[in-house]
Formats: C-alpha cells, sequence, structure tokens
C-alpha cells in the first residue's frame, strides 16, 4: 500500500503549539487511516530550540521527504521571520508545492509561505498582529480562523492550528471522520474568559512588539524588514 505523507517542517524558534497542536490531531487521523503516515522534517536531523524550554527534533530530514503530499509550516516570531532568509527551508517549501496537493501554515508560518511564493494574488490569513504583513508577498489578508483557497490554505494564530487540522481531517476524510478525531483528542474548547471580543484587541500595545520582532528577525535582510514595517 502506498502511503502519504503529511510533512510538518520545523525550524529552530518555532512556536511550539503551532507544531503540536495540528500533529496530534493528524496523528490521530494517520492511527485511523493506514494510507496516511506522520513525518517531522528538518534541514538537519539535530534537535532544534522552540519558542518554549521545550527542544525537539525532526523524524526525518528535508531529503528523505522530498515529495510530501500534504505541508504543514508552523510560525513564530523573530525565528520565522529570520527563517525567511534561510535558502533550505524556502527552497524546500518551493519543491514541495510543486507536487503536494495542498500547503499549508499556522500562525506566521504564512509568511514562509508567502516568501517560497505560493501566495500571491491569493487570499490568506495569520496571527492577527501581522495580517497586513501578507501584503508584502502578494496576499490578499483575511481575517477568518483558516482560508481555504484550494491548494493553499492558512490559519490564523497558534491555536488556530488545531482547527486548520481538523479541517484537513474533514477534507479529506469527510465530517463523520474528522468527528471522530475531535471527540478522540477532546477538543472542545471552553475558554475561561469566553470568547475572544476583537473590538477589543489590543493593536496599540502589541504594535511596539511586533514592530521589535521585525527589525530583530529581518536585521540581515533590510528591504524585507522596511516592506513589512511600513504594512504593519
Amino acid at each position: 500500500m502506498t502511503q502519504k505523507t503529511f510533512a510538518f517542517v520545523v525550524y529552530p524558534g518555532l512556536t511550539i503549539l503551532d507544531l503540536v497542536g495540528p500533529l496530534q490531531v493528524l496523528s490521530a487521523f494517520a492511527e485511523a487511516e493506514p494510507s496516511v503516515r506522520v513525518a517531522v522534517v528538518g534541514a538537519e536531523p539535530a534537535t532544534v530550540g522552540t519558542d518554549t524550554p521545550l527542544r525537539i527534533a525532526p523524524s526525518h530530514t528535508f531529503a528523505e521527504i522530498p515529495d510530501p503530499s500534504w505541508v504543514v509550516v508552523p510560525g513564530g516570531g523573530a525565528p520565522t521571520l529570520r527563517a525567511l532568509g534561510d535558502p533550505a527551508l524556502v527552497g524546500y517549501l518551493r519543491r514541495a508545492a510543486a507536487s503536494a496537493e495542498l500547503m499549508t501554515s499556522v500562525c506566521t508560518g504564512s509568511l514562509l509561505l508567502g516568501q517560497a511564493g505560493l501566495l500571491d494574488g491569493r487570499e490568506a490569513t495569520t496571527h492577527w498582529t501581522f495580517l497586513e504583513a501578507l501584503r508584502a508577498f502578494g496576499a490578499k489578508p483575511v481575517r477568518e480562523r483558516w482560508v481555504d483557497t484550494g491548494e493553499v490554505i492558512t490559519a490564523a494564530g497558534v491555536s488556530a492550528g488545531i482547527d486548520l487540522a481538523l479541517h484537513l481531517v474533514e477534507r479529506l476524510a469527510g465530517p463523520d471522520v474528522a468527528r471522530l478525531v475531535q471527540f478522540g483528542v477532546e477538543y472542545d474548547p471552553q475558554p475561561p474568559l469566553g470568547a475572544l471580543d476583537w473590538s477589543l484587541a489590543p493593536g496599540e500595545w502589541m504594535r511596539p512588539r511586533t514592530e521589535r520582532l521585525v527589525r530583530e528577525g529581518l536585521a540581515g535582510q533590510p528591504e524585507l524588514q522596511e516592506k513589512l514595517l511600513a504594512l504593519l
């Protein structure tokens, strides 16, 4: 039996929930669907840091999974912006997109898809503080939990990766299977403070932090740094 592969991309400094949220959902799907396997891929087999004290190691290198069926790209802060200048990572995304059925991202992972040339002319989303930055890559920013444009799907910030993953299961196997997976991981969000009221989003408070991340992450790419700062 030929297996299709979900490739989760890792790189230093990524936001861990961007990765493990959808990884847990899609691993549960793969457990029930033997034609699907899950791999965590990186440029090298070495352990990398995340935006928490937790360190992780890929299960495979880019070279070992050259043609994944589906790709999930997590985001992060300054390290993700720094990764926009990583030719191994961006090159892998470009090559994978040539044959992959779906290229997807969580949070600012969408900027990496944009850097790989995959968002030009498409609607897309990302973490709300970086939403307008998508214009730098030719995308049309949309404030949604996820945006499905057919071959490319982008999700909003961090926890939205779980929603993205359940949407992927529903798209690939139907709502009944997606509901089973949802029960399996007991995804029933009931945040203690209730749903977010976006009219109260602390944009002015967050902007200095966002600008600092752009300056730090893109210190070596002044043209892109200037372009993103003008959009934020």
